[in-house]
């Protein structure tokens, strides 16, 4: 439980800093799921997509936001 609520901060924080590099769409889907705590089935219902389509683009986005920090670790700088 510890390891996905830690998991979850971090891309909270990348959505933070990363967010606006982002398609606007991605962005949102991130911020219902992230940030507002909403299950795949609601941010699913929002978009009138199926779960596993959400499921992908959260993945696809967080993958993105991942490589945003290894190029310009702008995270990591705020941390230290």
């Amino acid at each position: 439980m510890e390891r996905q609520l830690t998991e979850r901060l971090r891309v909270v924080r990348l959505v933070e800093v990363y967010g606006r590099l982002l398609t606007s769409r991605q962005l949102r889907l991130l911020r219902m799921y992230y940030l507002n705590d909403l299950s795949l089935g609601e941010v699913a219902d929002q978009f009138d997509i199926t779960r596993q389509a959400v499921f992908d683009s959260l993945k696809r986005s967080v993958g993105e936001l991942n490589r945003l920090e290894r190029a310009l670790h702008l995270v990591r700088r705020k941390r230290l």
